[in-house]
């Protein structure tokens, strides 16, 4: 990095300047009142792990870990189906570092069955997996696309790249999930989570946009503010969501100018609308089943859809009934709150998948010592 883009990530993290935040939300927080928001994106949940941002914040003032990882939302049956895979049907399975170190059934992971003798292979990206398929022409190679809208782009370039090349050994297992229609199962009556506003992803909303989250400010009366990655991004936006709540504003508001628009990527939602159509529902590990939640290919592309061209169903699985993975994606607990949080289940020896991204809120917790906080 330069040394003035080093300058510019510093200014983000300036301790002063956070100090300063702080003091702000201290001082306009109403102590005859709660605030309680969601921090959806995983990313974010990592930042605040990692800089301590909850300890500068009033005792009234509560953060709420969202479903915002793409490795956590994955259910057990959707790892167990690319297991099958790449177990039964003599697959090249490829896919990301995380995902392989996902339980599924039995405490079977992709990593393990890779052991087992099953060719499953880590990628850096959709790429990676295409550059296999030409070297192994004779092989099946298999991609495991999992993620929100911001992984989505790069899976829809390799379907219309694989398409051009009429490759016929390519196809992706497609798991990419939406982030606006899980924002909305979070605020089902059913899910009980009570919230006063969201941070917004950083990430997702570069290529959707702000425009997305106006029906939760409009319907639900929930204010968002979408925030970057740095520490004072995270502490500006809660800042800014304390101020609409004392003014009793649900509005959606942007401190992450420098990289989102209200309209978003139009060439990246363009390329995703080529590609991709809504599945009719989709179930998330702690959600359940969502609809309108996620993306298949188009029937145009159904060629390279592994599910039809393997004929691998999915078959929905149960969560370990020791993991409170669920009730944590959906802010109904906090990681704490696990009976084998940071003793039986660690990044080491995950058992639910909250442990095992970086992301996770588990794993965030337990890597940078917020297990030791006291209840």
């Amino acid at each position: 990095m330069s040394r003035q883009g080093m300058k510019y990530v510093d200014e983000f993290r300036d301790a002063e300047l956070a100090k300063n935040i702080a003091a702000n939300i201290a001082r306009e927080t109403d102590p005859t009142r709660t605030y309680r928001l969601m921090e959806f994106c995983g990313g974010h949940t990592h930042v605040i792990s990692r800089y301590g941002l909850a300890d500068l914040l009033p005792a009234n003032l509560r953060m709420i870990h969202g479903p915002g990882c793409p490795v956590c939302v994955l259910p057990v049956g959707r790892v167990d189906q690319a297991i099958r895979l790449a177990r039964e049907q003599d697959v090249i399975l490829c896919t990301y570092a995380d995902t392989m170190r996902v339980p599924a059934s039995g405490h079977v992971t992709l990593m393990r069955a890779k052991a087992g003798g099953a060719d499953v292979r880590m990628i850096y990206s959709t790429q990676d997996a295409l550059k296999i398929a030409r070297a192994y022409p004779d092989r099946e190679v298999v991609f495991l696309a999992i993620g929100f809208e911001t992984t989505a782009p790069p899976t829809a370039v390799a379907i219309q790249q694989a398409s051009a090349e009429e490759m016929k050994n390519f196809s992706i297992l497609c798991d990419h999930v939406l982030t606006p229609a899980a924002m909305h199962a979070i605020l089902a009556e059913e899910n009980g989570v009570a919230l006063d506003g969201f941070v917004g992803p950083a990430h997702v909303s570069t290529v959707i946009g702000s425009k997305p989250y106006e029906p939760f400010a409009d319907v639900y009366r929930k204010p968002v503010v979408i925030a970057g990655f740095e520490p004072l991004d995270v502490m500006q936006a809660i800042l800014l969501l304390v101020r609409q709540i004392n003014d009793g504003r649900a509005e959606v508001e942007n401190e992450f100018t420098r990289a989102v628009t209200r309209e978003g990527n139009l060439k990246a939602q363009a390329l995703l609308a080529e590609v991709f159509e809504l599945r009719d529902v989709f179930e998330w590990r702690g959600l359940g089943s969502v609809p309108n939640s996620a993306l298949r290919l188009r029937p145009k592309y159904a060629a390279f859809d592994a599910e039809l061209k393997f004929d691998v169903d999915y078959v929905a699985v149960p969560d370990n009934k020791a993991c409170e993975c669920a009730a944590i994606l959906r802010g109904q607990k906090s990681p704490q709150q696990c009976k084998i949080f940071g003793t039986v289940c660690t990044p080491d020896n995950p058992v639910g998948s909250c442990m095992v991204s970086s992301e996770g809120a588990c794993a965030a917790h337990y890597s940078y010592g917020r297990f030791r906080e006291v209840a």
